[in-house]
């Protein structure tokens, strides 16, 4: 007996074959219902398997509110604080940007119309600017907490870019609310 010889290509093919087809099941039994929402068997739906990965987000989203920017500077004494928000519906976008000439302590947090809705808060800290996109995650006023923490006085620049009704800042004093064209 020769030990040197090759090994038969008959279990190695089917293996390959073995291999193949469970590859298959799995990608039909499971991975296109998940993942795709295509359920070509059947097993999808009864395993609850359709549409797990979530909801798709189209590339393109219509916007019913007017399409608007501000652009607003902000003086701060030390330790003083204001919130500056948008009138926002659901779904929303808002593109910003904001900086400081020194590090602030702010919070990105948004306030349902519905009251029965809990506050939502983004981001928090303390640095000297911030930008990105901010989608609504309901119908109401979206927008930052800012307070200087340091020694002197800062201006802050806010620029947004985006789908909201009005604006509203609060102070010590009373709510200031801005109409947009």
């Amino acid at each position: 007996m020769n030990d040197n010889q090759p090994p038969s290509k008959k279990p190695i093919l089917l293996a390959t074959i073995a291999s193949m087809l469970i590859a298959a099941a799995v990608l039909f039994v499971a991975v296109l219902p998940a993942e795709y929402g295509f359920d070509p068997l059947g097993t999808g739906e009864q395993l609850g398997l359709i549409g797990l990965s979530g909801s798709q987000v189209s590339a393109l989203q219509q916007q019913p509110a007017k399409w608007r920017k501000d652009v607003i500077e902000f003086q701060l004494a030390p330790f003083e604080a204001l919130e500056y928000k948008y009138h926002m519906l659901e779904d929303g976008a808002l593109i910003f940007s904001w900086e400081a000439q020194e590090d602030v302590l702010f919070d990105l947090h948004s306030e349902a119309d519905d009251k029965a809705v809990a506050e939502q808060s983004f981001a928090k800290g303390r640095q000297r600017s911030d930008n990105g996109v901010l989608r609504a995650p309901f119908t109401g006023i979206h927008g930052w907490y800012f307070q200087n923490r340091g020694l002197g006085d800062m201006t802050l620049r806010l620029t947004v870019a985006g789908f909201f009704d009005y604006s509203v800042e609060m102070t010590d004093g009373p709510t200031q609310r801005y109409e947009f064209e």
